[in-house]
């Protein structure tokens, strides 16, 4: 079915609606009905807004060039904390990044992000940040509610943790990298670890302005055009960076969509624009890291 551009832009915009504040989904699917005028123009929609993880291994699981496995990697007030390790077979030490997911949790995608990271020549540990509840559940509606209660304290500690697990495993430096909330998860690391070394974040909403003094790492920002969210929070972001003298390139990429680097979701994924940030983010993390 041709979906019209005006209808696709309200649908993208009500998706990110129910993506990122309390709306039910049963009225998500509501509004999404009458935006659409009939059911087979609904179902249209559906499949090009939501992610299909089915087509989310861009890096084969059994790449020979890559060591990965499911691990425990610290333990949190008496529970276990989980994650995803993904690194070159070739073994050695090398640098390490922590990679924070989407508020989706641990899905296929962030998985296969991490054999990407991987194949560039990291460690990577993208820890699942609903271990202390039990792992990512595969409902993406459980885990949006999950994180949006989320204590933010509890976020912080396990990306703390993570840092600190590939600074055990021998990583030499450690950045990280995190997409929307993980984004968002990644300004917070920077604010609260000084031996940070190398921060990325792809459309996070940023930290408060009087937080941004404590930044050491230096940042990579990338921003979609279309996310008018997120880039209402920039100007003062950009304001206390700057007052602050903290090392930071920010990026705008014109006309696309917030999640513009997800390849599993149709709706919102700019091939160009992803290659590009990725070009920017991997020449950043070797040029900051090794």
């Amino acid at each position: 079915m041709l979906i019209p551009p005006s209808l696709r832009r309200a649908a993208i915009e009500l998706y990110d609606a129910y993506t990122h504040t309390p709306l039910p989904r049963r009225e998500f699917l509501r509004r999404l009905g009458v935006l659409a005028g009939g059911t087979v123009a609904t179902s249209s929609l559906l499949a090009l807004l939501e992610n299909h993880y089915a087509h989310a291994d861009t890096v084969p699981v059994d790449d020979a060039r890559l060591q990965h496995a499911d691990i425990r990697f610290a333990q949190l007030d008496g529970q276990p904390l989980h994650g995803y390790l993904s690194q070159p077979a070739s073994g050695g030490p090398r640098p390490g990044v922590v990679l924070i997911h989407e508020n989706r949790g641990l899905n296929p995608h962030i998985r296969d992000v991490a054999r990407r990271l991987a194949l560039a020549g990291f460690t990577v540990l993208a820890p699942d940040y609903l271990s202390t509840q039990g792992g990512t559940p595969s409902d993406e509606d459980r885990a949006r509610q999950a994180f949006a209660e989320m204590d933010p304290v509890l976020a912080r500690r396990i990306s703390l943790a993570a840092l600190a697990a590939l600074r055990e495993r021998g990583a030499t430096k450690v950045g990280a990298l995190g997409f929307c909330w993980g984004g968002g998860q990644v300004g917070q690391l920077a604010v609260h670890a000084a031996d940070l070394q190398a921060a990325v974040v792809y459309y996070g909403p940023p930290p408060a302005s009087d937080e941004v003094a404590a930044i050491r790492a230096p940042l990579l920002l990338h921003y979609a055009g279309l996310d008018t969210r997120i880039n209402a929070m920039l100007p003062a972001f950009e304001t206390a960076l700057r007052a602050a003298g903290v090392r930071h390139q920010l990026y705008r990429y014109a006309n696309v969509d917030h999640a513009f680097n997800n390849d599993t979701n149709p709706a919102r994924f700019n091939a160009e624009a992803a290659a590009l940030a990725w070009s920017r983010s991997m020449a950043f993390l070797h040029a900051q890291l090794g």
